[in-house]
């Protein structure tokens, strides 16, 4: 599903204009992703639970040539889905 494809539901869902429903999608995501910047953790009751976790340096490879590269130590966002989205799914 595109972005675009999800306005659409949430429009329909919502009985509002497309517009709008941008808006909600865009200031949802944002939202999500200035939280985890903050390194805080953000759980939708049923749904599931957004939150930063680190991932350590570790030594890589260059696939064209082959020669090691040191890869640094980052922060990354992580999605556990909850029980209801997993019973969704199933």
């Amino acid at each position: 599903m595109t972005k675009a494809e999800l306005v659409s539901y949430v429009a329909k869902d919502c009985k509002c204009s497309k517009a709008l429903a941008e808006k909600l999608v865009n200031a949802t995501t944002h939202n999500i992703a200035k939280c985890l910047r903050k390194n805080d953790k953000i759980t939708l009751t049923g749904f599931g639970t957004f939150y930063p976790a680190k991932r350590k340096g570790r030594i890589g490879r260059n696939p064209q040539t082959g020669a090691q590269i040191n890869i640094k130590a980052r922060r990354v966002p992580r999605f556990k889905a909850g029980k209801q989205l997993k019973d969704w799914v199933i």
